[in-house]
């Protein structure tokens, strides 16, 4: 049974080029285990945008995110005004969705319920 603690249990690991992104299906399935998250009209990649209550909460939760990224060893492409983060996971080795994405999507869900 697909559920969040058992994408919070996994780390991202090195995607060959060669393998196929998620179908629609598969990235619905696992989107339903990951409030906050849609995936972007192609199904190229997932997103989420996080408001916070000042511009202090935001750099202390990039800085978390920062962390966690560089520990996962994913890029995600985040852009962040004042009080709002918006981030856009994608694995560009396949050009679409990959299980690092929802590991990772996993990992700032729970960071962002941690600060």
């Amino acid at each position: 049974m697909l559920d969040i603690n058992t994408l919070l249990e996994q780390s991202c690991q090195p995607i060959p080029a060669k393998t196929n992104a998620m179908l629609i299906p598969t990235i619905e399935s696992y989107l339903s285990v990951l409030p906050h998250w849609q995936a972007s009209f192609d199904y190229k990649s997932i997103e989420r945008t996080i408001t916070f209550k000042n511009h202090y909460q935001l750099i202390a939760f990039l800085n978390a995110l920062a962390y966690v990224v560089h520990e996962q060893d994913h890029h995600p492409e985040i852009c962040y005004q004042y009080n709002k983060v918006h981030i856009k996971l994608s694995t560009h080795t396949i050009n679409g969705i990959s299980l690092n994405d929802m590991i990772m999507a996993a990992h700032i869900n729970q960071l962002r319920s941690e600060v």
